[in-house]
C-alpha cells in the first residue's frame, strides 16, 4: 500500500511526462517547421508518455493521469470524492508545472506559434462537434482503461500500460487535426495556463469529463458484473 502522498506525487509526475513530452513533440514540429514530427509521431509521443509512465507508476496511484479517467473511478465507487479532487489538483499540477518548463527553454517564436501546444477547434469546426468528438475518444480511452487495467479477469492486463497508450494515439490521429485531441482536461488546461490561450477550454472539459464517466459507469455495470 502507498500514502496519499506518494499516490499524489505519481499523479504529478505521471502528468507532467504526458505534458512535458506530448508539447514538446508539438514545439519541436514547429521549430523543424513540420518537416520532421507531424500528426502520427505526435500521437506515438503522448502514448507512449502515457504508457510508460503507467508501468512506471500505475502500481503506486493506479496511473490515472488524467480527470477523466479519475472521473470513471469516482462513478463506479473505486475512489471517495476526496480522493478524486486531490488527484485532479495533482493531475491539473502536474501538467501546469510541466508546460511552463517547456515554455522557459524553448525559443518564444516557437512555442507562441502553437500556443504551447494548447488544444483548439479548428476552424468552422463547432463547439458541439469539438465536445462529442473529445467525449467519444476519451470514452474509448477510460473504456479501454477499465478493461485493460481495472478487470482482472483480462489476459491483456499485464500489458494495460501499452494498450492504453494506443488508444491515446487513436484518438489524437482522429481528433487531432478537429480538436487538438486533447482526451484529457489537464492536457488541455496546462498549456492553457502557461500561454494564456483559453479559447473553447470548457470543450475539453465537458467532453472527456462526460466520456470519462459514461465509459466507467458501463463497463462496471455491464461488462464487469460478476457471473
Amino acid at each position: 500500500m502507498y500514502s496519499t502522498p506518494q499516490k499524489l506525487s505519481a499523479e504529478f509526475i505521471g502528468t507532467f511526462a504526458l505534458v512535458f513530452f506530448g508539447v514538446g513533440a508539438i514545439c519541436a514540429d514547429q521549430f523543424l517547421h513540420g518537416a520532421g514530427v507531424g500528426l502520427f509521431p505526435i500521437a506515438i509521443a503522448h502514448g507512449l508518455a502515457i504508457a510508460l509512465m503507467i508501468c512506471a507508476l500505475g502500481h503506486v496511484s493506479g496511473g490515472h493521469f488524467n480527470p477523466a479517467v479519475t472521473i470513471g473511478f469516482w462513478v463506479t465507487k473505486r475512489m471517495t470524492t476526496i480522493e478524486a479532487v486531490s488527484y485532479w489538483a495533482a493531475q491539473v499540477g502536474g501538467a501546469i508545472a510541466a508546460a511552463f518548463l517547456i515554455r522557459a527553454v524553448v525559443p518564444e517564436e516557437t512555442w507562441r506559434a502553437v500556443a504551447l501546444g494548447t488544444p483548439a477547434l479548428t476552424r468552422d469546426f463547432t463547439v458541439l462537434s469539438g465536445l462529442i468528438l473529445e467525449a467519444v475518444t476519451t470514452f474509448f480511452l477510460v473504456f479501454t482503461v477499465f478493461a485493460t487495467a481495472v478487470d482482472d479477469r483480462n489476459s491483456s492486463r499485464p500489458y494495460a500500460g501499452f494498450c492504453i497508450g494506443l488508444i491515446i494515439a487513436l484518438g489524437i490521429m482522429v481528433a487531432g487535426p478537429f480538436t487538438g485531441g486533447a482526451l484529457n482536461p489537464a492536457r488541455a488546461f496546462g498549456p492553457a495556463v502557461a500561454s494564456s490561450h483559453w479559447a473553447n477550454q470548457g470543450v475539453y472539459w465537458v467532453g472527456p469529463l462526460l466520456g470519462g464517466f459514461f465509459a466507467g459507469l458501463l463497463y462496471d455495470s455491464f461488462f464487469n458484473r460478476k457471473p
